[in-house]
């Protein structure tokens, strides 16, 4: 099955790294959209349908964990997948992140398997590859 996706990043090239990862690790994409910020992906979502959210947490404009805070709060879109791809480190924030219903995280830089697994276990699809553990925080 193939997914519709939304990359939230303020990185043009982060968004295309992401992209090529997907594809690399044998994850299915329909259509891909792009945002650079929260406030421009909430736009977005008004007219389109997404089967997943990949987001950045430190964004200008509107950040990842302001984001999560809105859609959470939009009916069609309160149990939508959102994975935050990011280099944040505070233990405390990737907490609030997981209570505010993010479907889970990982850590900058990723390997392609890693990404493909987490994000099939999440979508409930079967991955291929073995539960990857890493200290690069795959964990959700």
């Amino acid at each position: 099955m193939a997914y519709n996706v939304l990359m939230v990043d303020d990185s043009g090239s982060m968004r295309k790294v992401l992209l090529k990862t997907l594809r690399l690790s044998g994850f299915e994409i329909g259509q891909c959209l792009e945002a650079s910020n929260g406030r421009e992906a909430l736009a977005m979502l008004e007219g389109e349908w997404i089967d997943l959210i990949l987001s950045d947490v430190h964004m200008p404009e509107m950040d990842g964990i302001e984001f999560l805070r809105i859609l959470r709060q939009k009916e069609l879109f309160s149990n939508t997948p959102v994975v935050f791809v990011t280099t944040e480190a505070n233990e405390e924030r990737l907490k609030l992140l997981m209570e505010l219903g993010a479907s889970g995280y990982i850590r900058k830089p990723f390997r392609p398997e890693e990404i493909g697994a987490l994000l099939n276990r999440i979508m409930g699809a079967p991955d291929g590859f073995p539960a990857a553990r890493s200290s690069e925080g795959s964990d959700f």
